[in-house]
Parts: structure tokens; C-alpha cells; sequence
């Protein structure tokens, strides 16, 4: 798409927002801030950068997550940091199209997603999301994955199978790293990795008693979940999990903040 139809359909949104008593813009692309220096609404732009302490704000969400669920969490970002509340709308602007959004009191359910440690959220659900899809050499693939606090991670699990990162500095980050990602994924174990996506280990075992830590999740999820939801209860870590089925789940504090299955439409 060229400048001046995002223009186009930037100008026109900006109207739409006015006769609707819209609250905000969402942009679904990376564009240059200057292309909306003049709108008095806040605006949030989605690309690959973090930054929300100015009036245009940047978030990054998976570039193959699909429209719905990016809405959901964009939803979800307005209402957590009160830029809209319950019943607002906002205009959102895609490649091609305009469309309006109106906050509903569910989005409360992924409070707590976007942080600045979320480039390395993102990756991992990017991977995560192309496993779903493409699961590995015909195999469909369950796995999990810890970010962050990894020192605490670590006390709460054990190794149930040599690590084969030890010794080795490979990071979520880097782009030959999918692959080898992807590859460890057939292991049974969790991937435990740092805020700054150094990956530490892979099948590592997460030491949960669902009991004592009394965790709610809905009917029908299974062990990994449990210990998905329990190490983030026990620590300050965020864990993604992916189920055979394809489905995705992220949970923080104990709580499934995000479901998603990228082999439905929605």
C-alpha cells in the first residue's frame, strides 16, 4: 500500500471517529508517526516497537495472529490502561479497509498482556503460532513455553532430559533461532526463557501441585496448562502453552489472559 491511500483511509477515519463519537485510531501497520501527528484522538499503531508514553502509541502484536484476536488484544490494551472504557468505540485502519470497534466489558479477561518485555512475547507466539499450523516434519505438536524470572523458574522445575541449550547463548531473538526452536519442540518439557529471549533450557519439568496453589482454569485442560497457569502463580513469569489441538494459550498471575486456535477462523 502507498502513502497517500494510507493517508486516504487515515483522513477518513479520523471523520468517521468524529460523527461516531469514536475515542481512538488504531492503525494495523507500521507507518510513519508524522502520517498522524495532526489527529487530536489518541492513536495506537501496531509494528514491531513498544512505546506508549506519548499520545501516538506503538504496540506489537504477532504479525500472523489474525484480525479478530489482534483487535481483541488491542481492545484489551485501550481498557487496561484506560484510554477507552467499557461501551467506547474506536476506528481501526487495515491495508485496505476501515472498521469500527466497541470495548466490551470481556476484554478485562487479557488485563496484563502488553509489557516491554512483549518483542519477546511476540516472537515466541509467532513461533508458537506457525507450529499450531505447521506442526513439526507431520507430527501435530504440544509445548510450552516460560518467559521471564527465570532464577525463580528454574528453583520451581527440574530437567527431565539433558538440556541441549547448556553452554549455549541462542536467543528467541535471532532469526536462525526458529528453526532450532521449532525442532527442540518435539521434546516433552518446557522451553525456559529470559525476558531478554535467551533461551536457558528446553524439557524442563515445572514441579506444579495444582492444589495448593489453587488455580482456576476452564473444564477440560490438561497437566501442561495446569503447570502453564502455576508457574506464573509461583513467579513473575508469563507462559505459553500449545496444545495439540493447535490451540494457544497465554496465562500471567495464574490466569489464562489470552486463547487462541490459529487453525479456526473466526
Amino acid at each position: 500500500m502507498n502513502g497517500i491511500m494510507i493517508k486516504v483511509l487515515i483522513k477518513t477515519a479520523e471523520k468517521i471517529a468524529s460523527e461516531l463519537d469514536s475515542k481512538a485510531i488504531v492503525i494495523l501497520q507500521d507507518i510513519p508517526e508524522e502520517y498522524v501527528n495532526d489527529i487530536t484522538l489518541p492513536v495506537i499503531i501496531v509494528g514491531n516497537n513498544f512505546d506508549i508514553s506519548g499520545k501516538i502509541k506503538k504496540i506489537p502484536i504477532p504479525q500472523n495472529l489474525d484480525t479478530e484476536n489482534t483487535l481483541n488484544l488491542i481492545s484489551a490494551f485501550l481498557f487496561e490502561h484506560e484510554i477507552l472504557q467499557e461501551g467506547d468505540s474506536f476506528i481501526y485502519v487495515t491495508q485496505n479497509s476501515l472498521g469500527v470497534r466497541v470495548i466490551k466489558k470481556g476484554v478485562i479477561t487479557v488485563k496484563g498482556f502488553f509489557s516491554s518485555a512483549q518483542t519477546v512475547l511476540q516472537r515466541v507466539l509467532e513461533i508458537a503460532i506457525e507450529l499450531s499450523i505447521e506442526g513439526r516434519e507431520g507430527i501435530k505438536i504440544g509445548t510450552l513455553f516460560v518467559i521471564g524470572d527465570v532464577k525463580k523458574v528454574l528453583k520451581h522445575s527440574h530437567q527431565i532430559i539433558p538440556n541441549p541449550f547448556k553452554g549455549h547463548k541462542i536467543n528467541v531473538l535471532d532469526k536462525d533461532s526458529k528453526e532450532i526452536i521449532k525442532e527442540f519442540a518435539l521434546l516433552d518439557g518446557a522451553f525456559i526463557i529470559s525476558n531478554t529471549g535467551r533461551i536457558f533450557s528446553a524439557g524442563r519439568y515445572l514441579d506444579i501441585d495444582s492444589k495448593k496453589l489453587d488455580i482456576m482454569l476452564p473444564p477440560g485442560l490438561g497437566s501442561r496448562h495446569i503447570a502453564a497457569a502455576g508457574i506464573t502463580k509461583l513467579t513473575k513469569a508469563v507462559s505459553v502453552s500449545l496444545s495439540e489441538s493447535g490451540t494457544i494459550r497465554v496465562f500471567k498471575n495464574g490466569i489464562m489472559i489470552l486463547e487462541y486456535n490459529p487453525r479456526i477462523k473466526y
